[in-house]
């Protein structure tokens, strides 16, 4: 059951229009551009450090996929490119694997990626339907992770058939495994947004970084639409495409909300300078998801490709707003908004 609902879930983000009916507020943003940067483009450095581990970019390949044969090529192919360019990557949900130790080799790069900032991934509903902090560290063991994904997806579950229903008192159940675990735990969204009343009860709670996963890249409530066999489901589902927070909205509220936090901003990126844009709102890594998939998917030169416009994308915005260092980018006056 599992493998088959990855592989449809595989099959159709990479082959349908999953798009989300917003934007991700990114495009209301501006970067100033500095006709006098006063520094040599090779004093660029993109580098950043996450979790104590040097990154050579403040990248995040993020969390996609597993759990299936040509899933496992995949995330060998992104773990390697994220290992060839000095960046993070996160596996997609391990509960396969946990509830099926038979496709766990879908999930373990290390052999591909032994440096590699590695994050790994399980739903946080599972945590309160009887899983806790012997799951939790086989997620971790299980592919030797650097840290632990809790996503949390309300609305893909409410829309999925037999998907979990039950949040009650999840964060009580999120706060020991904070505690416990030795590793930092990541919380995020799945393509909705983390709110800044949400993220302060994470944070509160010991949780190690939010990845704010905002709208305005892929939904899910489309991906799950597409895989309905019910009429009425499929219209409920196809409401909820406009639904969530945008990406440079959640990030915003949450900087402002929580200014020393961790902060990852994915959802919708699609450029280097949209990772700078991020940055400067206040991230401390970019995430990107749909598009690096269907690189990898396509060749292992494709991604690099693809992986290279980015950093270069990000490398001359920077450049061009007088920015040596990522944190560089939060200095007033590089961002204006527009609309």
């Amino acid at each position: 059951m599992h493998a088959k609902r990855k592989s449809e879930h595989l099959d159709i983000t990479l082959g349908q229009d999953v798009s989300s009916g917003l934007t991700t507020g990114l495009e209301s943003y501006r970067l100033v551009h500095n006709a006098l940067p006063e520094i040599n483009l090779s004093d660029v450095d993109l580098s950043t450090d996450l979790f104590g581990v040097r990154l050579q970019a403040p990248l995040l390949i993020s969390a996609m996929t597993g759990g299936t044969p040509q899933a496992g090529e995949l995330n060998r192919r992104l773990a390697a490119a994220a290992q060839r360019f000095g960046l993070a990557m996160g596996v997609g949900s391990q509960r396969a694997a946990i509830v099926d130790p038979n496709v766990a080799d879908s999930y373990r790069v290390r052999e591909v990626a032994p440096d590699i900032l590695l994050l790994a991934n399980l739903g946080a509903v599972q945590l309160v339907n009887g899983w806790g902090i012997d799951e939790c560290r086989r997620a971790v063991e299980m592919i030797e992770a650097d840290a632990l994904v809790l996503h949390l997806n309300p609305l893909q579950e409410a829309l999925q058939p037999g998907g979990n229903h039950n949040f009650r008192h999840l964060l009580e159940h999120i706060e020991p495994i904070c505690t416990a675990l030795g590793k930092p735990v990541v919380i995020k969204e799945v393509g909705w947004g983390l709110s800044a009343a949400v993220g302060t009860q994470l944070i509160q709670a010991g949780v190690g970084a939010l990845d704010v996963a905002g709208a305005g890249g892929t939904s899910w409530s489309e991906v799950e639409r597409h895989r309905s066999e019910s009429a009425t489901q499929r219209e409920v589902a196809a409401a909820f495409r406009a639904w969530g927070i945008p990406t440079a909205e959640s990030l915003i509220a949450l900087r402002q909300a929580l200014p020393e936090a961790t902060i990852i901003a994915s959802g919708g990126l699609r450029s280097g300078i949209d990772a700078a844009k991020a940055l400067a709102l206040g991230a401390d890594v970019a995430g990107y998801a749909l598009p690096l998939l269907k690189a990898a998917e396509q060749s292992a030169q494709a991604l690099d490709t693809q992986l290279e416009a980015y950093l270069g994308q990000l490398r001359v915005a920077m450049f061009c707003t007088g920015s040596c260092t990522p944190a560089d980018l939060r200095r007033p006056g590089i961002l204006v908004k527009t609309i």
